[in-house]
């Protein structure tokens, strides 16, 4: 199918008539809006996000070269998902926390620094959210968010492992769609353990929170957050090497 769509592309090369590309584009809406959805829920509208994606569709389609043999939807996935990325973490630079994440993140930080100093230890997140009187999601959402904090800067909780919010995004919306690319996914999970196949099929394919994905595995919370930056770093290399 793919190899027939591509004579669209040519004859828009050949013509200039952007009838062929619009033609072609609509063809993979449906990815533009897959991705799209995978970044709902962060403070960005659906709306925006699909236009932005739509828009980075129809840019992918002017860098595209089907001579290179590399098939349009295995090229304008990773297209599409850096170009949101990008465009939501502009967003959210201009966009200001909730209030009541903005106060438990400064209040979290504050009990950080007083326990740190009293036992020379880091609080866990269980004894923040203890000592807060609040859902250990909620805090580790606020540490997340921050009051000043943008998708460039670090996670100050526990299971920090030196990658930025900004650098997590791409790897955390790889999805379980039904489009080609699926392949591409399952190879690059290969090499993976059972539980780190699990958790991440608890994550983003069923959409589990961190809670309940470490009450279907048996650890903590804070086991999974930080095995789950860890895995979707090492998928996101392996991805990168792959596509």
């Amino acid at each position: 199918m793919e190899e027939q769509s591509y004579e669209l592309i040519k004859k828009y090369r050949e013509t200039g008539d952007v009838s062929y590309r619009n033609r072609f584009a609509e063809k993979y809406l449906y990815i533009a809006e897959i991705l799209a959805k995978k970044f709902v829920g962060r403070g960005v509208p659906y709306d925006d996000l699909y236009q932005e994606a739509s828009l980075s569709l129809l840019r992918g389609i002017e860098r595209f070269d089907p001579e290179k043999g590399v098939q349009f939807s295995t090229f304008i996935t990773p297209t599409i998902t850096g170009e949101l990325k990008n465009y939501f973490r502009d967003k959210m630079r201009m966009i200001k926390p909730p209030r009541r994440m903005s106060e438990i993140h400064i209040a979290a930080k504050k009990f950080s620094e007083k326990q740190l100093a009293a036992t020379g230890e880091k609080p866990t997140i269980g004894e923040i959210a203890r000592a807060l009187k609040v859902e250990e999601e909620e805090v580790v959402r606020a540490m997340e968010i921050g009051a000043t904090l943008s998708l460039d800067g670090m996670t100050e909780s526990e299971s920090d492992d030196g990658l930025s919010l900004h650098e997590k995004l791409p790897a955390e919306n790889v999805g379980f769609e039904e489009f080609e690319t699926r392949e591409t996914l399952f190879a690059a999970m290969k090499n993976f353990s059972e539980a780190e196949k699990k958790l991440i099929a608890y994550r983003f394919s069923e959409g589990l929170s961190q809670m309940e994905t470490a009450k279907r595995l048996g650890v903590s919370q804070m086991f999974v957050s930080r095995t789950e930056r860890k895995v979707l770093q090492k998928l996101k290399e392996e991805l990168s090497e792959k596509i």
